[in-house]
């Protein structure tokens, strides 16, 4: 019944890595209690958790990954000046840096993540951009000619408030999956699959 109830679950996903951890969860889980694995593997774990998503970033996204095709395309959608810098809020694994690089290579990019494992990460697979370890709400956007943001829906609020009070006339956010409440974007485009992404211009956020 278990195996059946995994299997129907899996295919509710489009993808096939969701698939198969789908169906593959339960019969690993089962097998990791049943086995007699020392503490130690146990307290290991736990550390791994905690260095890729520190405690400080509990209340935020998880590792939300952009898909390598999500933005495929847009750089014609949306023109944007040579020598402007770019900023992946929350830059986790690099994925979204290296698909906005290949959109908009002309820009200075730049990135921000919380886990340290995880920024030097991303510092080794985008050695091209600036890679700060920190708080993305403590970045300043007053500089940036293009914000980019993969995060939970419960942020998106936070996010309206920070780009109108910093993103300067002719910046722009753009934000995969998730929209800005109570803001209608300047434009909005299929990013294949179930995703979208919703382009703010700073002039109409106020």
């Amino acid at each position: 019944m278990a195996g059946l109830t995994c299997a129907g679950l899996a295919g509710l996903h489009r993808r096939p890595a969701r698939r198969w951890i789908t169906l593959l969860g339960l019969p690993v889980a089962y097998g990791l209690v049943s086995a007699a694995i020392p503490a130690w593997i146990w307290l290991l774990s736990a550390v791994l958790i905690l260095v890729l998503y520190p405690p400080n970033r509990w209340g935020e996204a998880p590792l939300y990954l952009t898909p390598a095709s999500a933005l495929s395309g847009v750089g014609l959608q949306l023109q944007l000046p040579s020598g402007g810098r770019g900023l992946d809020a929350g830059c986790g694994s690099g994925a979204g840096l290296r698909a906005l690089r290949r959109e908009w290579p002309q820009l200075v990019w730049s990135g921000t993540e919380a886990s340290a494992l995880l920024a030097q990460w991303t510092r080794w697979r985008c050695p091209w951009a600036t890679i700060r370890c920190g708080d993305l709400w403590l970045d300043d956007w007053r500089s940036e000619t293009l914000v980019y943001v993969f995060l939970r829906p419960e942020s998106m609020e936070k996010v309206r408030e920070k780009a109108r009070a910093e993103l300067q006339p002719g910046a722009c956010l753009l934000s995969l999956d998730f929209p800005l409440p109570d803001v209608k974007p300047s434009a909005s485009w299929p990013a294949g699959g179930r995703h979208r992404l919703y382009l703010y211009r700073a002039e109409a956020l106020n």
